[in-house]
Order: C-alpha cells, then sequence, then structure tokens
C-alpha cells in the first residue's frame, strides 16, 4: 500500500492550491470589476457550490465503479474549469469566471469524495483517523504554494494595486485617517478613474485578468500531467462490495446513515468548520488592509504565515492524537479557535491580526478529525458517507457572503469597525465544532 498511499497523498496539495489561489480573488475581483463585498464574495460561493452539487454523485459514480475512476473524472474536471479561465478572461465577464470555479470545485469534490475514503480503506481501522491526518498534513504545502502564487504573481503583479498605491502617495493626508477610510478613498478614487477614462480602465481590467489567469493556466498543465499518471497505474481495490448500487441498496444506506447520530453531527461539524476556514483565510486580507492599513500584497503574507502555523500544527497535532483522544482534542482546540477570535474582534491592530493568524493553528486538525469521527466503523459506506462530509463543504460557499455582508453593513458593535465585528460568524462556527468535540468524545465516546 505504500506507492498507492503516497500516490493518493500527492492529490492532498490539489485542492489546497485551488483553494488559497483562489481566496485572494475575492478581494481581487473587487477591485478589478468595481463591485460590493458582498458580490466579490461570490467567488467563495461558487467554489463551493461545486462541492455541495457533486459530492453525492461523486460518491455514486465512485461506488458503482471504482476508486481510481473517481480520481480520474476528477481530475478531469479540474482541468476544465482551471482551462475556461482563458475565455472569461478575454470576455472579461465576472460570471464567467463563477462558472469556471464551480466546475473546477465539482472535479475537487470527486478527488476529495475519492481521496479521503480511499486514505481511510488503507490499513486497520484503529489508525484510520491518525492516518488521514497524516495524508492531509500534506494539504497545507498545496495552500501555501497557492497563498505563495497568489501573493508574488497575481496580487503583485495587479494594476489596479499600483494604481491604489500611486493614489496613496498622491495624498499625505491618508496617513492621519484610519486604515478602513482610506481604503474606501481608494475605492472611490477607482470608480471615478473608470469613469473618467473609460479606456484606459478597461485595458487596465483586461491585463489585470490575464495576470489572475496565468497560475490556472500552470495548474491545469500539472493536473492533466496527473491524469495520464494515474490513468496507466494500477491502483488496489480496497472496497469489498464492487456491484453497482440498485435504488432499493442505496435508500437503505442513506436511512441507515440518517440514523447515524454521531455521522450527522459530523457532517453539521464539517460544515460549520469549512465555513470558518474560509471566513479567516478569505478575510485576513480585508482585516489587514482595513484594521492594519497594509496593502493587499502585505496582507497576503500574514495569510502565507497562518498558513506556515497552520502546516506546523497539523503535524504537532497528528502526533499528540497518540495521546489524547480525537474528539477531546477537537473539543479543546475548537474552544482556543474561538478565545483566538475574541481577541481579533476585540483588540486593535497588528495584536488583532496575531490573533486572527494563531487561529489557523487551532484548525489544522479539525478537518480529518471531524471526517475521521464521522466515518468510524462505516465499512462500504464510507464512501457515500463521504460524500454528506465532502457536501458540507458547501460552508464555505454560504457563510463567507453572510461575513461579507457585515462587512458591507454598519458594524454590529459601535466603537468597532464592521471588518472586526464580522468575525462573530467564525466565532459561531468553533462553538457548533467544540460541541460535536465534547459530544463525540463524551456522548458517543470516540
Amino acid at each position: 500500500m505504500l506507492i498507492p498511499f503516497l500516490m493518493i497523498t500527492a492529490l492532498f496539495p490539489l485542492w489546497g492550491f485551488a483553494n488559497d489561489v483562489t481566496n485572494p480573488l475575492v478581494k481581487a475581483f473587487k477591485d478589478i470589476f468595481l463591485i460590493s463585498n458582498a458580490q466579490s464574495s461570490m467567488v467563495q460561493f461558487a467554489f463551493y457550490l461545486g462541492y455541495g452539487i457533486m459530492a453525492i454523485p461523486a460518491a455514486i459514480f465512485i461506488r458503482n465503479y471504482s476508486y481510481k475512476a473517481g480520481i480520474l473524472l476528477g481530475l478531469a474536471l479540474y482541468a476544465a474549469g482551471a482551462m475556461l479561465f482563458i475565455p472569461a478572461s478575454l470576455y472579461m465577464e465576472f460570471n464567467f469566471f463563477l462558472a469556471a470555479l464551480c466546475i473546477l470545485t465539482c472535479g475537487l469534490a470527486l478527488l476529495e469524495t475519492t481521496a479521503n475514503p480511499y486514505i481511510l480503506s488503507m490499513g486497520h481501522p484503529s489508525t484510520a483517523t491518525k492516518r488521514l491526518n497524516l495524508a492531509q498534513a500534506f494539504n497545507p504545502i498545496g495552500s501555501l504554494t497557492g497563498m505563495f502564487v497568489a501573493s508574488t504573481l497575481i496580487l503583485n503583479k495587479l494594476q489596479v494595486e499600483e494604481f491604489r498605491a500611486a493614489e496613496k502617495l498622491a495624498h499625505p493626508e491618508y496617513n492621519d485617517l484610519l486604515p478602513s477610510v482610506v481604503d474606501g478613498k481608494l475605492t472611490q478614487a477607482i470608480q471615478e478613474f473608470s469613469v473618467n477614462e473609460p479606456i484606459k480602465h478597461q485595458a487596465m481590467q483586461a491585463a489585470d485578468l490575464v495576470t489572475v489567469r496565468g497560475p490556472y493556466i500552470a495548474i491545469a498543465t500539472i493536473v492533466t500531467v496527473l491524469f495520464f499518471v494515474f490513468l496507466f497505474y494500477k491502483l488496489p481495490k480496497t472496497m469489498s462490495n464492487n456491484k453497482p448500487l440498485t435504488l432499493a441498496e442505496l435508500k437503505v444506506t442513506f436511512m441507515r446513515l440518517i440514523k447515524n447520530k454521531l455521522y450527522i453531527e459530523g457532517v453539521v461539524a464539517q460544515a460549520f468548520y469549512v465555513g470558518a476556514q474560509i471566513m479567516c483565510w478569505t478575510f485576513i486580507i480585508h482585516y489587514g488592509m482595513t484594521v492594519v492599513g497594509l496593502t493587499s500584497s502585505q496582507a497576503q503574507n500574514y495569510n502565507i504565515i497562518a498558513m506556515s502555523v497552520f502546516l506546523v500544527s497539523r503535524f504537532i497535532c497528528t502526533f499528540l492524537l497518540s495521546y489524547i483522544k480525537p474528539g477531546h482534542l477537537l473539543m479543546l482546540l475548537a474552544t482556543c479557535g474561538g478565545g483566538l477570535i475574541l481577541g481579533t474582534i476585540f483588540l486593535t491592530g497588528f495584536y488583532g491580526l496575531y490573533c486572527l493568524i494563531g487561529v489557523s493553528a487551532c484548525m489544522s486538525l479539525m478537518f480529518p478529525t471531524i471526517y475521521g469521527i464521522a466515518l468510524k466503523d462505516m465499512g462500504d459506506d464510507a464512501s457515500l458517507a463521504s460524500a454528506g462530509l465532502v457536501m458540507a463543504i458547501v460552508g464555505g460557499a454560504l457563510m463567507p457572503p453572510l461575513q461579507a455582508s457585515l462587512i458591507d453593513d454598519n458594524p454590529l458593535i459601535a466603537s468597532i469597525p464592521s471588518v472586526q465585528t464580522s468575525f462573530l460568524m467564525p466565532l459561531i462556527c468553533f462553538v457548533v465544532i467544540a460541541i460535536f468535540g465534547y459530544r463525540s468524545h463524551y456522548v458517543h465516546k470516540s
């Protein structure tokens, strides 16, 4: 199983890269297309909608065919979605980018629905959660790569960012204003430029969209190469039942899953976890720019630090699982994450930003641990049960727009900027996760 394990583990960085090269596009598209925070957060909605659309069909497809077939179809959709960034940039249409991202994540849903239960099946059930944590530890490598690419090859190259920097330099009086006020004035300056110089503004948009599409073309090429590697390699079969599911069997399996309280609670916890993760990693850029006064590229660098903390913490927490039960450790980390979010809301400047970075250390264990607890002793039902947990990733589609709306609206607490108070959304998520950790450890005895 060693070589197959390594090959499947090599897939985990792929969705990490896609997630984190896409997160900064929320802010980038806001300035390129001159739209609101709520509108630009549709990037995350479209990205994570693919998981909701494809998760259950993916599980049925895998059960009826094989894990290998799921991997091949997932890689094909991933490459196709990434390549669609070319016509989207040529037509300069925001909705085309949303469609491309949705198709791309239909491929990611297939890959995750395949890879996670496949890893769980590659060994003794007693070490399944630890094994999945080890494989998931390589996911942040892709995330770090995506963040680095976004910072150096996208945000640093955008002409709209150069325009913002030049405008800020031309107005020294901005140095005496709050970062949130400066951000609003710079956005207004871009809007005035689009009205006064429409041809130049359109040229700037076109150049920036070419910059945005570059990394997606590169990853499409890499994914295509991997497609042919998996096509010609014979992967071991670990499902004991390879017969296609009948409608009656599918109904019985779904009923069995619905009656599994630990599993249902795990799906809910996973939805809230993914929502918290995406909100913390997407709006750290908004936080850095409007609360601390950083540029988008500088704010993205702090996002890279957060992911580095996440990566190191993943290996540390995997080690701790040898001594602490998964549910208990999950509860402790969710509680700490909630405490750090309170610091993000109520502290100012860099102190709040450091708290937001620290949240990543608490999140590192959560996805694979919730996954492993929820799929405990599933057997052949794991592929279908996995679909529910992957579909729960749709939490990343639903929650960021809610937080973005809170940023656009007046602050919930009068004396605190709306960007800070909007982090009440991730706080709620960590409360839900802590409750699941408690119940899985003390009620369901994980």
